[in-house]
């Protein structure tokens, strides 16, 4: 059973941290074989907030919300991220359910934006974000930049 945890930056503690940055490390830079430089300067800054699934005590699932202070600019959901060895397990689907349930609770009036490698396209489209860009290169890996617009009850 997956232990989820939605946190702002402030509340992550030390181990907390290291263990994302492995999990990013270890699927976005060797297992891709793209090296970028990860840490960006948003991890511990304004609202942003960090989701992490934990399975036995070891971080499996992780997604990061960057919050601008611009009002007019979306919610920013990157460095989703499911394990390699849960992978198939309907774990990004979860993930993705926590990460909006974040998004909704702290802002329920923003849109959302992401940048999606773009084989991943049809499955943020189940989650409602539709293509808003052309697919461009980044770091070496198609991407494509994906919306979600504000949803009124």
């Amino acid at each position: 059973m997956i232990t989820w945890q939605d946190l702002h930056h402030a509340e992550l503690t030390v181990p907390q941290l290291y263990a994302l940055l492995k999990l990013r490390c270890a699927v976005f830079v060797v297992e891709q074989n793209c090296p970028y430089q990860d840490i960006d300067g948003d991890d511990l800054v304004g609202e942003n907030r960090h989701i992490l699934g934990w399975y036995n005590d070891e971080l499996v699932a992780y997604a990061r919300i960057l919050k601008s202070d611009e009002e007019l600019e979306p919610v920013v959901i990157g460095r989703v991220i499911v394990s390699e060895a849960l992978r198939g397990e309907k774990l990004g689907q979860n993930l993705m359910a926590q990460t909006l349930a974040s998004c909704q609770q702290h802002w329920p009036e923003k849109a959302l934006y992401l940048g999606a490698q773009a084989h991943l396209q049809d499955f943020y489209g189940r989650f409602g974000f539709v293509p808003v860009t052309d697919v461009y290169d980044e770091d070496g890996i198609a991407h494509i930049g994906m919306a979600r617009e504000v949803i009124r009850a």
